[in-house]
């Protein structure tokens, strides 16, 4: 094939952020089994948020995307970060 593109990334890259991504989700099931109370919640979704930056950056190579891109999607997800802590606020005040 003529137009085959090269990977930007190298695949021990996408294989060492799997590795990170299923260490954090043992991590993140670990954190559910203590009880700390609200933070328990916090803490669960603060793992979440590091495994899709990863998933953001690396394998939807947003990295490598324009500026204005990244702009939108940092905007996307402090919108969904304000609903998710007027949520919580709901949640721990009830």
């Amino acid at each position: 094939m003529e137009h085959e593109n090269k990977h930007i990334i190298p695949y021990s890259t996408f294989l060492i952020v799997l590795g990170i991504l299923v260490i954090l989700t043992l991590v993140s099931v670990s954190v559910t089994r203590i009880h700390l109370g609200p933070l328990t919640v916090f803490i669960a979704l603060f793992i979440a948020a590091l495994k899709s930056s990863f998933v953001l950056r690396i394998f939807m190579h947003l990295k490598f995307e324009s500026k204005m891109l990244v702009t939108m999607v940092i905007a996307v997800i402090l919108i969904i970060c304000v609903v998710i802590f007027i949520t919580l606020l709901d949640y721990l005040y009830r």
